[in-house]
């Protein structure tokens, strides 16, 4: 009870007779973490105050940032700084994104000096760091460094690996320094070293002839193939290769990006920063400026072959963005892998949900499967007798769901090539002829599309075909003989008008005749009613 003349108690009000301890000293410091593609700024809270020695972490970070403790207390002792015998508290901000990888290293040891005022709070200011350390106080690279450098483009100044220098600093507006150790950071941060920050010649990057590693012209015989395997490139179209064993189905393939159109500068940093998360770009790298081109072997994962996993990455299906993803023996692969590919082939893009976040990771891709035409490999093949029955064939290509298969728009029957082609002294047609035959079909379909915001014929959805790939009373009606007469499925319907639309394009037409959609239903040999 209260007597009278006592004041009120305020809790806030130091007494005289209470004893009043030091505040604990709090550092602030700017790093960066990824999220799916995207990087996000994380704010590192450094309080170091009395009581018994400890080092916690929170803010939800994963085991690899919990393990950052260990890496900064030896890499501070090791490069001459003395590690504070205190408790300290680290918190990332904010707490309700989960905190991943070994990047956040370098800002946690920057806050604990800035703490211990071996650095200043202002020193710090407008800075964003990012690094791995190891033991001895090297700052070692990191993934998506690409990511990080558009984050920071014309806001923050970048501090980050010089392996990652120049990947971070070839966006404009990106002021990037790279380090090699713990110590020239804080000589920069002081003033004793002048920082030059990261220079790269992006014109240079894209100006630089791409060299064809693998080129049609080793490629004797498949005329027909080549024809297609054009076509598919000129409109951006899916492909299933048909043929014996040792016809050149994989070889073909693995030419195909040599035919490709350059990537351009905005092509060329999406597929960069799916690289960069996935941890595949070489250290020192800036950009990726030739078209990816992917095999995986049949055993692969859903997630590797779509992406996801505990700590979700880019599938091969997103490596291969702007490329060209190469199946081989695809009925080989699990058929519940494969159907997870109709997503991407739809939307162009893998959407990986998870309890606490939604990721998406490009991938506009031209896919090229390959299969055998039956078990034994040599139906219709001249030289060898197929020995399997019609029910054996139709179960074996009955692997391919036909969801799947309606989204192949090529199917090109891939004979042996005969001995008299493979010893034939005749130069075949070079890899860069075909491109610039492509190229130009492309600019034909970026200048007809461009105000639907589509690139390429493959793209065309069923309303822009009334639009864009109309016929004449003549080429109705073959249509209409292709599907009464030949057996092809009615599905097959707008995958012809797509390639015929392209094949024009390559003609220089505007409108599409008779033989254009005369040779793309030939294409469509999976589609025909096989004997009884």
């Amino acid at each position: 009870m209260k007597t009278k003349n006592q004041p009120d108690y305020n809790p806030f009000v130091s007494s005289p007779n209470v004893p009043t301890y030091e505040a604990n000293v709090l550092a602030k410091v700017l790093s960066a973490g990824l999220l799916g593609l995207d990087a996000h700024l994380i704010e590192i809270e450094v309080d170091i105050g009395g009581g018994l020695p400890q080092f916690s972490i929170v803010g939800l970070p994963d085991a690899t940032v919990r393990e950052s403790r260990d890496r900064v207390r030896a890499a501070l002792k090791n490069t001459g700084f003395r590690f504070p015998p205190k408790k300290i508290t680290v918190n990332l901000a904010p707490a309700g994104i989960k905190k991943e990888g070994s990047g956040l290293d370098l800002g946690i040891a920057i806050g604990i000096l800035v703490a211990e005022e071996i650095l200043s709070q202002e020193s710090v200011e407008n800075y964003v760091f990012v690094g791995e350390l190891s033991l001895d106080g090297r700052v070692k690279p990191i993934t998506g460094a690409l990511s990080i450098g558009m984050l920071c483009q014309g806001k923050q100044r970048l501090i980050i690996p010089v392996d990652n220098g120049p990947e971070a600093a070839v966006l404009e507006q990106a002021e990037v320094y790279g380090v090699h150790t713990l110590p020239e950071v804080l000589s920069i941060l002081n003033g004793e070293q002048p920082a030059s920050p990261v220079i790269v010649d992006r014109a240079a990057l894209f100006h630089t002839p791409s060299k064809i590693e693998e080129d049609f012209s080793e490629v004797r015989g498949q005329t027909q193939a080549k024809r297609a395997l054009e076509i598919a490139a000129a409109g951006g179209h899916n492909v299933l290769l048909i043929g014996p064993p040792g016809s050149g189905k994989t070889m073909l393939a693995q030419r195909l990006p040599g035919i490709l159109p350059h990537l351009n500068q905005e092509e060329s940093i999406e597929t960069t920063r799916v690289h960069s998360v996935a941890g595949l770009l070489p250290n020192g790298g800036a950009l990726i400026t030739t078209r990816p081109f992917r095999a995986p072997h049949h055993n692969i994962s859903e997630a590797g072959l779509i992406g996801g996993g505990t700590i979700p990455k880019p599938g091969e299906v997103s490596l291969a963005h702007h490329g060209v993803l190469f199946l081989d023996e695809v009925l080989e692969f699990k058929r519940a892998v494969l159907d997870n590919l109709r997503q991407p082939l739809e939307e162009g893009a893998v959407t990986i949900t998870r309890v606490n976040a939604s990721l998406r990771y490009p991938a506009q891709i031209m896919l090229i499967t390959a299969m055998n035409p039956c078990p034994c490999g040599y139906y219709g093949d001249r030289t060898r007798e197929c020995l399997c029955s019609p029910q054996q064939i139709r179960r074996y290509r009955g692997r391919l769901s036909g969801p799947l298969l309606d989204r192949l728009d090529i199917h090109l029957d891939v004979p042996a090539v005969v001995v008299s082609e493979m010893t034939q002294e005749v130069p075949a047609e070079s890899s860069l002829t075909i491109r610039e035959r492509v190229a130009k079909a492309r600019a034909h379909q970026t200048t007809r599309l461009r105000a639907e915001g589509l690139f390429t014929n493959s793209q065309l959805k069923p309303r822009h075909l009334k639009k864009y790939c109309q016929i004449d009373a003549q080429g109705k009606k073959l249509l209409e003989q292709a599907v009464d007469r030949l057996g092809l499925s009615a599905r097959g319907y707008g995958r012809i008008l797509r390639v015929a639309r392209t094949i024009a394009d390559l003609a220089d037409s505007e409108r599409l005749d008779t033989s254009h959609l005369a040779e793309a239903i030939q294409y469509r040999s999976m589609d025909r009613v096989l004997p009884l």
